[in-house]
């Protein structure tokens, strides 16, 4: 009786030990990169199904605040985006608070919890997509699967399961570098378990003293689309003015 609430013991704790490296790792991979602010000018590329292409490109700002971060993005090209802007904003329970404002509207309009999964803009991102790198490791139940090498790079993969079952993927599995914690991939799963998209992270350069990827692309599986972003300038720690993350920038483009 004994050996078997030893051996019951013992297979508790193996799992708690999991479940914190896991946790560690993750929270290894989220803070890699410590900053301030970044601001970024990139060329957004969208692939459709029979391969044909449609380009934009966007600013992007983020900076720290009270709760976690606050991302702005400023589409600048083609015309018929030029002008919409969106602003995300992370709130103390973990989650995110989103807005948008699109010049045919004339207006900022508030994106709905149920519009999460929604596509952002025509790509292959959707809102939590967008979010997903500032996404509080706390919503999220982690677990060590098993480690592997990707691309020559010996990596940790890492099953997160949200603990919110409202959220839009039943699952993350994520490839991350044993000796950065550089994220290279990752899967995400939808509400049936079937795998909905793959997000890749390559070309990674140093900038400012930060490994940085340089090119991110995501794919939906079953319509066979993709968006890719290349990053053409990024600056760290630039100063960006506290006006920015309001809606009224959202809606006049004008901190402040």
């Amino acid at each position: 009786m004994k050996r078997t609430i030893v051996l019951a013991m013992l297979l508790v704790s193996v799992g708690f030990l999991n479940a914190q490296d896991a946790l560690s790792i993750v929270n290894s991979a989220k803070n890699r990169v410590k900053m301030n602010s970044i601001s970024s000018r990139s060329r957004m590329v969208i692939t459709a199904r029979n391969g044909s292409t449609t380009e934009r490109v966007i600013d992007q700002y983020s900076k720290d605040g009270p709760n976690g971060g606050r991302t702005v993005i400023v589409f600048q090209q083609p015309a018929n985006v030029a002008g919409s802007r969106f602003l995300t904003v992370d709130t103390a329970g973990g989650g995110s608070d989103r807005w948008i404002y699109l010049p045919s509207l004339g207006r900022v309009r508030r994106i709905a919890a149920s519009e999460s999964g929604g596509s952002f803009m025509g790509t292959d991102f959707s809102y939590d997509d967008i979010s997903a790198m500032d996404r509080n490791v706390s919503l999220d139940t982690h677990t060590v699967l098993r480690e592997e090498t990707l691309n020559g790079k010996a990596c940790y993969v890492i099953q997160s399961i949200p603990k919110d079952s409202s959220y839009q993927y039943s699952k993350t599995i994520t490839w991350i570098d044993k000796a950065n914690y550089l994220i290279y991939k990752s899967e995400m799963y939808n509400r049936r378990g079937d795998l909905a998209k793959v997000m890749e992270m390559t070309n990674f350069s140093n900038i400012q003293g930060r490994l940085t990827p340089m090119q991110t692309k995501i794919s939906t599986v079953a319509a066979g689309t993709s968006t890719t972003i290349f990053m053409e300038i990024i600056k760290y720690d630039e100063p960006i003015p506290e006006g920015v993350f309001t809606t009224a920038y959202l809606e006049t483009g004008r901190a402040r």
